[in-house]
């Protein structure tokens, strides 16, 4: 980013920011703690990607029907 010249700037919860960096920050940060609630993911065990792309795929899926659900 500094290459680009971009300054990355990400503002604190609840004050306002012009660099419009850091909009989506506290969306993707629920979705990453809530992908840690699954041991599986949270502990990688698989040496290979793909298996371990699956099982994201797959609590992926899950948050969003339990979402869908409620």
């Amino acid at each position: 980013m500094w290459a680009k010249g971009i300054k990355p700037v990400i503002a604190r919860r609840g004050t306002p920011h012009g660099s419009g960096l850091g909009v989506h920050r506290y969306v993707v940060e629920r979705t990453i703690a809530l992908l840690h609630w699954f041991r599986r993911l949270r502990i990688r065990w698989e040496i290979r990607d793909d298996i371990h792309e699956a099982f994201m795929t797959l609590a992926a899926a899950i948050l969003c029907w339990r979402r869908l659900v409620r």
